[in-house]
């Protein structure tokens, strides 16, 4: 796969080669593995790099004292972890590994000359950060309004669409490598209540879940169910990549098997 922060951020501006070698150095120079469940920052840390997810899955969280805690974000390639760190210092949350996952550190004083220096890449830095909090304002309403149908509906469509704009779909699937418990703790349900939400959306024909893979034989169905408006998403931006415009597109898939349910 191509570099994935190139190709989020080439939705904002076309870079000129010389950006996108720079970009490919400081994203490949600073790698670290990071196994499943294992921490990449914790809250109260003052990180000296901005990491960036290059493979697999990550996510925000937050913890209250007596052990309850909630995800927050979903964070797949592309991701940054952690860029308001470079203005606060602080981590106010944790990022822990969903996945076996490619992390790359970019130190702060590399990520403060591509955001003083070099204009083209913080227009589309700041773009992408000013995306993610239209992500948490979407999530907040999910919480607060959306059923919990609604709910699971709407955060399969986003990350379908997410992965969808950074090449990791085919077809009308994806994998999906996070457990019923995870998707539990991004909507705010109960195990039980989330694994019958599932099994509504299998016999509905909405969805086909299994070997951690999702397939979504049509989406714009999916979508309708979600009550689900991409707009908060930007894949409109004029120089997006022509992929990610067609992510757009509300195909239909046909034909697809549901396999066997629980």
């Amino acid at each position: 796969m191509a570099n994935p922060l190139i190709r989020k951020l080439e939705r904002f501006t076309r870079f000129s080669a010389d950006d996108q070698r720079l970009l490919e150095r400081v994203t490949s120079e600073h790698v670290r593995r990071f196994g499943p469940r294992e921490a990449i920052l914790c809250e109260g840390d003052e990180p000296g790099e901005i990491h960036l997810i290059l493979s697999g899955w990550a996510c925000r969280s937050k913890q209250l004292e007596d052990g309850r805690g909630a995800i927050l974000a979903f964070l797949l390639p592309g991701d940054l972890c952690d860029p308001n760190s470079f203005l606060l210092g602080q981590m106010d949350h944790s990022v822990g590994a969903l996945t076996s996952a490619s992390v790359a550190g970019i130190p702060r004083p590399l990520f403060e000359d591509l955001m003083l220096n070099h204009s083209r890449i913080a227009q589309a830095l700041w773009g992408q950060v000013l995306i993610d909090a239209a992500i948490q304002r979407e999530w907040t309403l999910n919480l607060s309004q959306r059923t919990a149908y609604e709910r699971l509906c709407h955060l399969l469509c986003e990350l379908f669409l997410r992965l969808q704009a950074i090449g990791l779909t085919q077809g009308p699937s994806c994998e999906l490598p996070i457990t019923q418990a995870k998707l539990a703790e991004a909507t705010g349900l109960t195990l039980v209540h989330l694994n019958r939400m599932l099994q509504e959306l299998r016999a509905a024909s909405l969805i086909v879940l299994k070997s951690r893979t999702l397939t979504i034989p049509n989406l714009e169905a999916l979508m309708s169910a979600a009550l689900f408006n991409p707009n908060y998403l930007h894949f409109n931006r004029a120089g997006g990549a022509s992929d990610t415009a067609a992510a757009m597109s509300l195909p239909t898939w046909d034909g697809q098997s549901d396999g066997p349910r629980p």
